[in-house]
């Protein structure tokens, strides 16, 4: 049996990692290497970078902070934000990250996606879909969820999958930072289309929400502010996990 993982995130902004709620009123949560080597040693089986503002800055993703984040852990982790070519990618994964993620900049140029798998390999691409239901479906938005287009999820989803993105996370804005829930009907939804790994994102705020997200089809589960200032370890929620019957990789 596949494990299931878990994932905590870090959005960052100016250096520092920040949480707000549905993208909005973002408050400081701690510098990003010492959070990172901190879930490192709680047993987390990845980490997610964020760069959040980069891509509507139009500047690239801090290297910096990959290069000393790589010295510190010894887990995969995944870097986005601000990556808009295949040079982009390249510098990041040269500085020390495993995977790059790509939202706004494939939306608007989908061939960036086939240019990355073809580059890089398809295990090194992740698309990070911001999604928010509307009277027209689930639909999808760019710049750090400032932009709602008419991409219906279901069809970037495929699309995306087909040019060779090899994991996909995908966070509910309705949901983000309400600590509510995951949105268990559009999880199920994208793994229903899905042939690569799911990861869910938005919602999160105790362990049988992530249960349930798994239960829908997720394969990951990712969380931010709970771990950050929530008091919730990454080794409790495992813990949590595997008493609910879900194979988690030990701590």
């Amino acid at each position: 049996m596949v494990m299931k993982r878990v994932i905590p995130c870090l959005d960052v902004k100016d250096g520092r990692v920040v949480k707000g709620v549905q993208f909005q009123d973002l408050r400081d949560n701690g510098d990003p290497v010492e959070l990172a080597s901190r879930y490192d040693a709680e047993g987390a089986d990845e980490l997610v970078f964020l760069d959040i503002t980069a891509g509507i800055e139009h500047r690239d993703t801090a290297r910096r902070m990959v290069e000393a984040v790589a010295r510190q852990v010894f887990i995969p982790f995944t870097v986005g934000g601000g990556i808009r070519s295949v040079a982009d990618a390249e510098a990041l994964l040269m500085a020390g990250c495993d995977k790059v993620a790509v939202n706004s900049a494939a939306v608007r140029r989908p061939g960036l996606l086939t240019e990355l798998a073809s580059r890089f390999g398809s295990q090194c691409v992740v698309l990070a879909a911001d999604v928010r239901r509307t009277y027209g479906g689930v639909r999808i938005a760019v710049d750090a969820g400032r932009t709602l287009t008419d991409l219906v999820m279901e069809d970037w989803l495929r699309e995306a999958q087909d040019r060779g993105a090899g994991e996909v996370l995908l966070t509910s804005m309705d949901r983000d930072g309400t600590g509510n829930g995951y949105d268990l009907e559009v999880l199920a939804s994208a793994a229903g289309i899905l042939r690569v790994p799911l990861i869910a994102s938005g919602g999160f705020g105790e362990a049988r929400h992530a249960v349930e997200a798994l239960g829908a089809g997720a394969d990951a589960v990712l969380a931010a502010g709970a771990f950050h200032v929530g008091g919730l370890t990454v080794r409790g929620l495992k813990q949590q996990l595997a008493e609910a019957g879900v194979e988690v990789r030990a701590c």
